[in-house]
């Protein structure tokens, strides 16, 4: 091979060098700028993932208490059919009480001459939520002691309660209401005379 053609080569091979270094050097932009949008793209998804967390979780917490509106103006109602109770002393929604350094709070409570009506709502009721509200009745003397005097019942309500949680509420003496035809009614009146 002559002088020439050796140069020639040797020429060829630069620019077939200086070619490759240059798309390398592109395809190491592409890849730092694709390494940027994909972080940009994490970033982005992980705000999305936040965002929606929290809608979920709003509208979670919106239909517990939509579930709670439908049960607390039916209250009164119950007292007075169950409990000869026209007009109540005292009725709140969501009632919080400080005693002692703690704090419980009812998703709603009724109080009568001779009864304290206490009401948990939940979404969907389980047997842990009928020993969790006899738990919370055996406080009431203590939380409420200007009540203490007067029996305490519970009251779990969802819209369509389990009939087996119902037959354990129903052993233990606590109500359970679930949505009838028309509103929320008692399921299980007799529970009254079970009393735990």
């Amino acid at each position: 091979m002559g002088q020439a053609a050796l140069k020639q080569e040797v020429d060829t091979l630069r620019e077939y060098m200086k070619e490759l270094s240059y798309q390398a050097m592109r395809t190491e932009m592409s890849l730092a700028r694709l390494s940027e949008e994909m972080l940009a793209f994490k970033d982005e998804n992980r705000r999305e993932r936040q965002r929606m967390n929290k809608q979920w979780g709003d509208l979670a917490n919106r239909l517990g208490t939509l579930v709670e509106d439908i049960v607390a103006p039916n209250l009164p109602r119950v007292a007075a059919e169950l409990f000869s109770c026209p007009v109540a002393d005292l009725f709140g929604v969501r009632v919080v009480r400080r005693f002692g350094g703690e704090t419980r709070e009812y998703d709603a409570l009724l109080v009568c001459p001779e009864v304290v009506l206490v009401n948990e709502t939940k979404s969907r009721l389980t047997d842990a939520h009928v020993e969790g509200i006899l738990e919370r009745l055996a406080e009431i003397p203590l939380v409420f002691p200007e009540y203490a005097d007067r029996r305490a019942v519970g009251i779990l309500a969802s819209l369509y309660p389990d009939a087996s949680v119902v037959r354990r509420a129903t052993r233990r003496g606590v109500l359970v209401m679930g949505m009838g035809d028309e509103t929320m009614q008692v399921l299980n009146p007799e529970a009254l005379e079970s009393g735990g």
